[in-house]
């Protein structure tokens, strides 16, 4: 069985995608609480809730992948905005694990503008002794009917010769994962955004369309995104905006409804987790066939 480790696990989209591609994940690290008790609510793994920074390296468990999903914020566009697109250190922390651990394989997933950031490339991308591609853009609107744009890295010890991307696919449609004229609850001010007292009007997609990028942000405002159910313009419920991340019915957010979107918004889709574990099991098996 391949083994992997996750580092800045979030609620564990990249964790479940992995699962299903038939990785075992027996370890999740992240810093965030609230995040942890979604892991540990939904995951049979280890869960381990601490600074990623503080902790040493060769006194954890081994395992044949290490997989980082750092925070972006601060290396998207949109930081631009607020002068905060700084990038910041965690990578370093990652890439002291990768750098002293040596797996087989290593992952990041990230913002495209992550690119722009020169040190960070040149760390996560000519670390001695592997083999490395960089994917990017991946949409998720591949699998889910969300544009969400993303940068893959795989480090490799052998050669990863080539990507088997999805062709003909049948992505899930918006249709399919909504639930026509539920009741959602609709702050007040998601009215006045309709009515043009803000800036800038709501992204309403209706039933047969893609839904923008899922954001964190959403907790703390549900006027920017809307659905057309064909009965009403409304937010996406929680159940719904999970699934445009790829995230089952049975999968949970124990605390609030705040937090559940909070985390669905900052994780990665559960189709692009499981697409990266399928191929890097198709990496393993073809070395093993060479072997």
């Amino acid at each position: 069985m391949i083994t992997a480790k996750s580092y800045f696990s979030g609620c564990g989209g990249m964790d479940l995608g992995m699962l299903e591609a038939g990785i075992d994940v027996v370890e999740s690290f992240e810093i965030d609480l609230a995040a942890c008790k979604t892991l540990a609510r939904n995951f049979k793994h280890k869960v381990n809730q601490c600074d990623i920074a503080k902790i040493k390296v060769l006194d954890q468990q081994p395992a044949d992948v290490f997989i980082g999903t750092f925070p972006c914020t601060k290396y998207s566009s949109i930081a631009d905005i607020h002068g905060t697109r700084t990038g910041d250190e965690l990578f370093l922390h990652f890439f002291r694990h990768v750098a002293l651990a040596q797996p087989e394989v290593y992952v990041v997933e990230n913002v495209p503008g992550m690119r722009k950031f020169q040190v960070v490339m040149e760390c996560l991308t000519k670390l001695p002794n592997y083999y490395v591609r960089v994917e990017c853009p991946v949409n998720a609107n591949l699998w889910l009917p969300q544009e969400r744009k993303r940068l893959i890295i795989i480090g490799s010890k052998k050669p990863f010769n080539s990507l088997c991307y999805p062709t003909n696919n049948s992505p899930v449609r918006m249709r399919d994962i909504i639930d026509v004229g539920i009741e959602v609850y609709s702050p007040d001010y998601v009215l006045r955004r309709l009515n043009g007292a803000y800036r800038d009007k709501p992204i309403i997609t209706d039933l047969d369309g893609i839904a923008p990028t899922c954001v964190a942000h959403y907790a703390k405002d549900r006027s920017t995104r809307l659905i057309n159910d064909g009965k009403s313009i409304r937010p996406y419920s929680v159940k719904e905006y999970g699934r445009l991340q790829g995230f089952p019915n049975w999968f949970e957010f124990p605390i609030s409804d705040n937090e559940a979107y909070r985390q669905i918004g900052n994780a990665v889709p559960v189709e692009m987790g499981r697409w990266v574990g399928q191929e890097i099991k198709r990496y393993f098996q073809n070395y093993s066939s060479v072997a």
